[in-house]
């Protein structure tokens, strides 16, 4: 098969990461698969992508999002494709458009439980004709298809329908033994000088909530523990502030983008992603791959995969949050514990399962 995927960018995401992933192993089974972007610009995953699979082709559009000239382009593009994924929002409109004007297969992957979307009526009547265009829609976890249904509503939560059938659930994945076996980042380990590591990896945007690690931290006194935030984004210096107000400042390390998460989590003590919402986060499964204890806040796409296995603590709750990182430091038990725990539940989330699956649904749209 000859595959396209369909994404805004590559830079740092779950669903950029989620396509970086995918690309190599759905070529290991046979098939030609390239990348289309819309904002072509330069990046550490792409270039990873193009390290990782020679002979790659990837289509880039421009350097914007919305521009509606991408329709025009992507018409062009999709008809040398049987399949194309989209992934994000703005390829998935742009794509069913063109799709008009080319009949290539459509699939999509529902990335999140929420958007700001989905609070504007007037707009769910654009989003049922484009959902419809898509022969398959992929969600990322089960929260996340029944959130979509729900919002969708009529045929799409009707069994009986055939727009029913057409919504499955395909857990996101990681390469649980490249994480679990990665050699730790020797700077960090030496700066972290006898302190408790925790870190976050999460860009800083509006579903994060990097302020409730940082009002733990200041809720723990003493020099006992520090935290690494790895990412970038828009709130970090309102995250950067927080962290001077509260008299922290000096045990919050910001790391950036990094391109070797795997070493920043072996790194580290404890490993905690704490949001407002997800789909279903790869940061998630990444941390529980690490062989470290992982703790989420109590939120749809982290307690799917973390409750039974690592820790939850109520969204927003600081003082919840530093009791649970006091016991983990005091008890040694309960920290091998809670970190094997964690690792055999990531194993459940392996890349290679995520990919036999997308392969498995591209094939039945080649048979429609």
């Amino acid at each position: 098969m000859k595959i396209l995927q369909v994404i805004t960018s590559l830079h740092t995401g779950g669903a950029e990461t989620l396509v970086v992933n995918l690309v190599p192993r759905l070529r290991a089974m046979g098939n030609t698969v390239d990348v289309c972007l819309f904002n072509g610009e330069e990046t550490a995953l792409m270039r990873r992508l193009r390290n990782e699979n020679p002979g790659i082709h990837v289509w880039t559009l421009g350097h914007g999002y919305y521009n509606p000239l991408y329709i025009i382009k992507l018409a062009r593009i999709m008809r040398h494709y049987d399949i194309v994924h989209t992934h994000n929002s703005s390829p998935q409109l742009f794509v069913a458009i063109a799709s008009l004007f080319s009949r290539t297969r459509l699939c999509t992957t529902e990335h999140t439980t929420s958007n700001r979307k989905r609070q504007w009526k007037w707009y769910a009547p654009i989003e049922s004709w484009m959902y419809g265009r898509y022969g398959h829609i992929i969600c990322i976890s089960k929260i996340a298809e029944e959130k979509l249904r729900e919002y969708m509503g009529g045929a799409w939560t009707d069994r009986r329908s055939r727009r029913y059938s057409k919504i499955t659930t395909v857990n996101n994945g990681v390469d649980v033994e490249a994480v679990r076996h990665a050699t730790p980042d020797d700077v960090l380990l030496r700066a972290k000088a006898g302190r408790t590591a925790v870190v976050m990896v999460a860009g800083f945007r509006e579903a994060k909530d990097q302020d409730t690690v940082v009002r733990a931290l200041s809720l723990l006194g003493g020099d006992d523990f520090e935290v690494w935030f790895a990412g970038v984004g828009v709130r970090q210096p309102v995250v950067s502030e927080m962290a001077v107000s509260l008299g922290v400042a000096d045990r919050v390390r910001f790391l950036g983008m990094r391109t070797d998460v795997p070493r920043v989590l072996k790194a580290a003590d404890i490993i905690v992603m704490s949001s407002h919402w997800e789909g279903l986060s790869l940061s998630n499964i990444e941390g529980m791959s690490a062989g470290r204890p992982f703790i989420a806040s109590d939120v749809n796409g982290l307690r799917e995969v973390t409750k039974g296995y690592g820790l939850l603590f109520p969204e927003g709750d600081a003082a919840a949050l530093a009791a649970l990182l006091t016991r983990l430091r005091a008890d040694a038990a309960f920290y091998q514990s809670v970190a094997e725990s964690c690792y055999g539940r990531a194993r459940q989330y392996d890349i290679k399962d995520t990919a036999a699956k997308y392969d498995a649904v591209y094939r039945a749209l080649m048979e429609e």
